[in-house]
Order: structure tokens, then C-alpha cells, then sequence
């Protein structure tokens, strides 16, 4: 039968059903012969799993059992399973897809809309165990908004996606909001789905995260519901072992940076999109605390670079507004009565006239308010002042005498511990694609990359271990991931929904360079790949 059927089909081929005709047809046949091959009747019961009512008593529900007498089934008896089972559809749909090579962002946005399918589900959720091994994210969810992705963290047996992890055993509850284990997220309004099955993903010999399926009702789900989703997250286990998502490796295989090899490290979502570029370190002047400019400085450069950074903080100011974020962006108010305050501008032009340099005039106004806030004792407020003097006279500087050292390249992933205002004044300007902070970034650069408005992520920890400068880096701020010299297959997805209308930032010269490092590399099983 295997050589004349074709390996793809999914129903009867019209040879075999002929066959089945001929056979059942012949005079003398045995009663195993005689069954017609017809796939309405003679299929498996897809959710019972019972024989077919025209099996003869004692028949198993396996279509190629042996015949009595021991010999191997007669075309005839064979049972194929035709395109009259919905779920088994899905299931294979599912399994013909998790079966292809694919970049993980693509798994994390398909697998879950497909399980919520089988499973007749309102919500899917894929977790997976990062960080230290002991912390659950969700990276791939239907059902809830999209900013859950990547927010919502749960330790190893914390709720009952923790607790199932716990276990390494699936639990199923009828109305989570009363097991004892359970965790609310309030965003998610989860009571509308009080149906809850959570089923571990497991590794070899640990668990990798978890599938959790929820729907609303009274109706729990069924064992073999449970069997079956256990056995929907194995492709998913290959897939996080495949993208390389754990951090096992990373002592075993550090690094110093740079070159051609695949790391993909984890963060937190904070402006959804992606963006591909290249890297590109977040900088500072370098001249402005030293003041090692030499030569007059010019009074209209000054007051040029005065007036063009208090434009820009009003326009941030109307623009957190606009975003619904002006309580959170309070801090503009200080940077915009500093850069009002008319002692400060009057310093800056007196030690000007006397003979310094711009640089050496701002760096001086600096360190005099540094010096005062550090003489009164105990005083924080005076000195998160200071601080943010000093980061305004750098962004002043920069707009009137600009440092060749600290300009950063056009279209690229910014990479840095946190954002301030000179970044959203200066860096800005260099219009960069993506934007990426490291696990010391505070509430306010989360407020500034929402100003920013580029595809960004926080607390990626390793970011300066694993990247250099010039690296080529796919910034998937959608499930909250830093793609450092991504494969063929995953820059050929952010071009294929470029196609599509989804217009992700960009670098057209770097495009080319991430194909390049691609060749070397080749889409391999990413054995040899270090980790996050």
C-alpha cells in the first residue's frame, strides 16, 4: 500500500478504495476481508477512541492489527483516517508546522493560536523557565492583550502554571479562582476564563516551561484533553532547546563579544515592533566633566544649544502628555525649569566672557552644582539635581560643539545600562532602530523609550557580555527578546512581514551584513550556540 500511496494525503486514494471494492467483492473472502474501506465509518473515533460500530466484536481500534490468524492485514482492513475529524485535522496542521524550521518569534505567535484550536480554548499562554532557571515568562499568549507578553512572571511554583512546573505533572481546574494556588494578574481579567488546564513542558530530565489553556464555562476538560496537550508540548520543547532561550551554557561558553555567533537573550518588552540593525553603545561626550576644549567660546553657539534643548523638553512634555504618561514623565518639569533658570544660563555665559571654552563653561556650572548638592548631607533630592544638571550640560554641549566621539551611527540597536534625557535630546538624533537596556535600567528610562517610541526592551542582562559594537542584532520587542547575529530564517522573517505591510525599523545596509554572518553560519540545531 505504501508504494502507491502518496505519503502526503490525508484521505483514502481513490487506487486503495478500488482495491477495497475488488477485495470485499471476492467470492469466499474472510470476514476481516470483507470490511469495505470506508473512511465516514471505518475511522477512529478521534475523541473516544472506540472502534468503529462495524468492527466486529473483540477488534482493537488500532487500524493495523494483525488478523486472526496472525498475517498482516489486507488492504482492506487498513483504516485512514479522512478529512472528517476537525480536531485531528488541527492537530496535524499543528504538527506539519512545529515540524519546520522556524526563527522562535514565530513559534511564540503561532503555536499558541493553533493549541487553542485542538483544545477549543479562549486563551493559550506559552511560558518559558528563564533566567536562573527558576522564573516562568509568558512569551507567547492568544486570549490576552498583547502587553501580558514578557510582563507576566511567575516563580517555579508560584500559581498553578508554577505549581504544574513544580510537579512536572499537568493540573486541570474548573474554576481556577478558588484553588489555593491560585495567581491573579488583575491586567488580564482572568475570571472570564475560569477553565484552567496547565501542562509543564519537559526537557531532558527539567522541566522548559509551560502551556496553559483556558476557557470559559463550567465544563472541565477532558483526560484525554489533558493527554492530548501533554503530548502538543514536545514540539515545543524541541523549539526552546533549538532558539537556545536558557541560561545553562552561559558560564560554560562565555565570551567577550563580537564575531559571528547566534546568542538570543531575554528582556522585558516596553514599545512592541522589531527592528534590525547594528549594534551601537549609548555614549556620553567625553569633554564635557574634563572641560578640555581649548579656545574662546562663542555666545551664539551657546545660546543656540540653550534654546534648542528647551524646545525639545516642551515638545517631550506635550508629548508624554499626548500619551497619557505626563505623571510618570514628571521629571521634564525639573530638566524645563533648569534649562529656565536664568542663574544657570547667566553662569554659563559669565565664564564664557571671561575666556573659556563652552565645554569648560558648562563642565564648571556642572561640578559647582555637584559640589553644592554633595555638601548638604543626606539631601537625595539635591542630588538627583545635580545629576540631572550635569546630563543637561552634556546634552548642551552637544548641540553647540559636537563631539565626534560620542556621535553614535544612523539606524541603529542602542545598547545601554539606561536612557536619559541627553539620549531622547542627542541620540535620538541619529534616528536609531531599536533600543535595548540592560537589567540596571530604572522607571524613568522605561518612561523615556516610550517617549522615544522605538521597538525597545529592558532588563536584558549579558547584553555587554554577548554583543559588540557593529554586531548585527534583531531587536523582537514584540515577545521581549535581543537577537544577536541572527539566523537567515529569522532576518528573512522581519522582511517577509515588511512584504506583508508591517513595516519593521530597519537598516538597509545592515540587512545585507546580517545575510552575510548568516551564510557562515547556516540555520543549524544551535548545539554550539552560547545562551542567554
Amino acid at each position: 500500500m505504501s508504494s502507491r500511496t502518496d505519503p502526503k494525503a490525508t484521505h483514502p486514494p481513490a487506487e486503495l478504495e478500488t482495491i477495497a471494492s475488488q477485495s470485499a467483492a471476492t467470492p469466499g473472502a474472510e470476514g476481516s476481508r470483507e470490511r469495505l474501506l470506508d473512511g465516514a465509518s471505518a475511522g477512529l473515533d478521534a475523541d473516544r477512541g472506540s472502534a468503529a460500530p462495524s468492527d466486529p466484536p473483540g477488534s482493537s481500534a488500532r487500524g493495523a492489527d494483525l488478523e486472526d490468524d496472525g498475517a498482516p492485514p489486507s488492504v482492506a482492513s487498513a483504516r485512514i483516517q479522512v478529512r472528517r475529524d476537525e480536531r485531528l485535522d488541527l492537530v496535524i496542521e499543528y504538527l506539519a508546522f512545529v515540524a519546520k524550521p522556524m526563527p522562535l518569534s514565530l513559534l511564540l505567535d503561532e503555536a499558541p493560536q493553533r493549541i487553542a484550536a485542538i483544545l477549543g480554548a479562549d486563551v493559550a499562554s506559552l511560558y518559558l523557565l528563564e533566567g536562573d532557571g527558576d522564573e516562568l515568562v509568558l512569551r507567547g499568549n492568544v486570549g490576552f492583550p498583547r502587553e501580558a507578553r514578557g510582563t507576566v512572571r511567575l516563580s517555579v511554583g508560584q500559581g498553578i502554571t508554577g505549581m504544574a512546573v513544580e510537579c512536572m505533572r499537568p493540573i486541570s481546574v474548573v474554576q481556577a479562582t478558588e484553588h489555593e494556588r491560585y495567581r491573579a494578574f488583575p491586567e488580564l481579567r482572568e475570571e472570564r476564563f475560569p477553565v484552567f488546564l496547565a501542562a509543564p513542558i519537559l526537557g531532558s530530565g527539567r522541566p522548559l516551561g509551560a502551556l496553559v489553556v483556558q476557557r470559559a464555562g463550567e465544563h472541565a476538560f477532558t483526560a484525554r484533553d489533558v493527554e492530548l496537550l501533554m503530548a502538543l508540548t514536545a514540539p515545543i520543547a524541541a523549539g526552546a532547546r533549538h532558539a537556545q532561550v536558557l541560561d545553562e551554557l552561559r558560564e560554560r561558553r562565555r565570551r567577550t563579544g563580537g564575531g559571528t555567533r547566534k546568542v538570543t537573550l531575554p528582556g522585558l518588552p516596553v514599545v512592541p515592533g522589531r527592528a534590525l540593525g547594528a549594534i551601537a553603545a549609548l555614549r556620553r561626550p567625553a569633554s564635557s566633566s574634563l572641560g578640555a576644549q581649548q579656545g574662546r567660546g562663542d555666545p551664539k553657539l551657546l545660546r543656540f544649544a540653550f534654546d534648542t534643548a528647551e524646545k525639545a523638553l516642551v515638545d517631550l512634555n506635550a508629548r508624554a502628555a499626548e500619551r497619557g504618561i505626563a505623571r510618570d514623565a514628571a521629571f521634564l518639569s525639573a530638566y524645563l525649569l533648569m534649562i529656565g533658570d536664568g542663574r544657570l544660563r547667566a553662569r554659563a555665559f559669565e565664564l564664557v566672557a571671561d575666556g573659556r571654552s563652552v565645554a569648560q563653561a558648562l563642565g564648571t556650572v556642572a561640578r559647582e552644582v555637584a559640589r553644592a548638592a554633595n555638601g548638604i548631607v543626606g539631601d537625595p533630592f539635591l542630588q538627583d539635581r545635580a545629576r540631572d544638571i550635569e546630563d543637561l550640560c552634556d546634552a548642551i554641549l552637544m548641540l553647540a560643539t559636537p563631539d565626534a566621539r560620542a556621535e553614535l551611527p544612523s539606524k541603529a540597536v542602542l545598547v545601554g545600562d539606561q536612557l536619559t534625557v541627553f539620549d531622547l535630546l542627542i541620540s535620538a538624533r541619529a534616528n536609531p532602530v531599536g533600543v535595548a537596556l540592560s537589567d540596571r535600567s530604572g522607571p524613568r528610562s522605561l518612561v523615556l523609550l516610550q517617549l522615544l517610541g522605538v521597538p525597545s526592551i529592558a532588563d536584558v542582562a549579558g547584553a555587554f557580555r554577548w554583543a559588540s559594537p557593529g554586531d548585527v542584532a534583531l531587536l523582537d520587542a514584540d515577545h521581549g527578546f535581543l537577537v544577536i547575529n541572527p539566523s537567515r530564517a529569522e532576518v528573512a522573517t522581519v522582511r517577509a512581514a515588511r512584504r506583508k505591510g508591517w513595516a519593521p525599523q530597519e537598516a538597509a545596509s545592515v540587512d545585507d551584513r546580517g545575510d552575510d554572518r548568516g551564510d557562515d553560519r547556516g540555520d543549524d540545531d544551535g548545539e554550539d550556540e552560547p545562551t542567554s
